[in-house]
């Protein structure tokens, strides 16, 4: 990416860092106020489910068209419209009456936030080479896990002291701040000469090759990842939208206890996800196979996770409970590492937006569907116990997708096959 002003791949990474953190901030507060709302507007688990589903149809759906633009436009602006429609989503939340306004506010949520994990893919995947994207994609994924541990830990505390309205307020326009050094920093893409970068040479441009979407459905490797992808987000959306009502109503912690002992887990996995990226990234500037180290973490971190997952719903003891959410969470954090760097090095520049996206948008289709099977589950269980079991189950079924759907680890060709001349 060049333009006047030259951002270093060091400045993108930072500003892709802080406005992953704010986007699952911002995605995650609703999970916080969840006693509050189903108190204020008489709602059931059910209808609170809905509420957390509705972000990831929205999102999930965006995708494609999300992906679409990463690769035909510049991604500055692209990634800046995005930010601006979620920010002003979470402010206009806490002005919320009803329950089909908070369910309208939560769709655009999910639209804006769309742009935000193709645009980072195509950036991360244009500016660095293998051996240094797993640390960039580990800290990228440290900042989604960060985002809900703030988010639980300063939000939890918030609204114990000034309510929950308050807590989309200060999120929301706080959020604002991120633009303006996102617009000074970084440069306009120039589309005609995108880089495609190698580990000798970061920087070299060459015509643009565009792949077409009908390419990317062709690809088991993508329909592998993405079903990976599915069982990630079941998961993912199952712990940000209902750990912090768990920890309240079947654990029996306080509102300012959970905001402690539920931020936990998250600053586990974010630790776990940076060292992860940073040893992937050793392993394979000595050498190591790229296929064995990236599939090894994502197939290992995820059955770590199924098991301890499970283990953690089945004890009866609090702590020991949060103990076995955190090396659950741990684990996940092994397996998110170096997901992201898998699909790039498979992608390549010129597809890895499209199909970013429509891994992020399989993903979140998991997202969708977990929240509010969760709440139908627990309101007629009366327990959270069948949610955990079958998080941990969907977990075992991402792992048969990355061992059976995709095979070496290297960048797969996109070349079209000339037509054929007539006589």
């Amino acid at each position: 990416m060049t333009a006047r002003r030259v951002a270093t791949p060091l400045t993108l990474l930072v500003l892709l860092v802080l406005a992953v953190g704010i986007n699952y901030i911002d995605r995650g507060s609703l999970s916080i106020v969840k006693t509050n709302i189903s108190e204020e507007f008489k709602l059931n688990n059910e209808q609170v489910g809905l509420l957390f589903s509705a972000f990831f149809w929205s999102y999930a759906l965006s995708q494609l068209i999300a992906g679409w633009f990463v690769d035909r436009y510049d991604v500055k602006w692209v990634y800046a419209i995005g930010f601006v429609i979620w920010s002003i989503a979470t402010v206009l939340i806490g002005f919320s009456n009803s329950f089909m306004m908070l369910l309208l506010l939560r769709l655009v949520l999910g639209f804006g936030e769309s742009v935000a994990y193709p645009a980072t893919s195509r950036i991360i995947v244009m500016n660095f080479p293998e051996e240094r994207r797993g640390l960039a994609n580990a800290l990228v994924d440290a900042a989604s896990k960060m985002g809900p541990a703030l988010s639980i830990l300063l939000g939890g505390l918030i609204v114990a002291e000034y309510g929950w309205r308050m807590l989309f307020y200060v999120i929301g326009l706080g959020s604002l701040l991120w633009l303006p050094f996102w617009l000074y920093l970084v440069p306009s893409q120039e589309r005609a000469k995108p880089k495609d970068v190698s580990s000798d040479d970061v920087g070299h441009a060459e015509p643009v090759q565009k792949v077409l979407f009908a390419q990317i459905l062709q690809r088991r490797e993508v329909w592998g990842t993405s079903l990976g992808f599915f069982c990630l987000g079941y998961t993912w959306a199952f712990l940000l939208s209902w750990l912090p009502a768990y920890l309240e109503e079947a654990r029996g912690l306080s509102k300012e206890s959970m905001a402690v002992f539920g931020s936990m887990p998250y600053g586990a996995m974010a630790l776990t996800s940076i060292f992860g990226g940073w040893v992937s990234d050793r392993m394979i500037s000595r050498g190591a196979s790229v296929t064995r180290v990236r599939k090894g973490f994502v197939v290992g971190g995820l059955l770590l996770c199924a098991i301890f997952m499970y283990a953690a719903v089945a004890v009866s003891d609090a702590t020991a409970c949060i103990a076995l959410l955190c090396i659950a969470c741990a684990s996940l954090g092994i397996y998110t590492s170096n997901v992201w760097a898998l699909t790039q090095t498979l992608s390549g520049p010129h597809a890895a937006g499209q199909w970013s996206g429509f891994q992020n948008a399989i993903g979140n289709f998991g997202g969708a569907l977990s929240p509010w099977l969760t709440g139908r589950l627990v309101d007629e269980t009366g327990t959270y116990s069948s949610a955990f079991v079958a998080s941990s189950l969907i977990l075992v079924a991402g792992v048969f997708a990355y061992v059976f759907m995709i095979g070496p680890i290297a960048p797969l060709s996109w070349a079209r096959p000339e037509p054929k001349k007539s006589l």
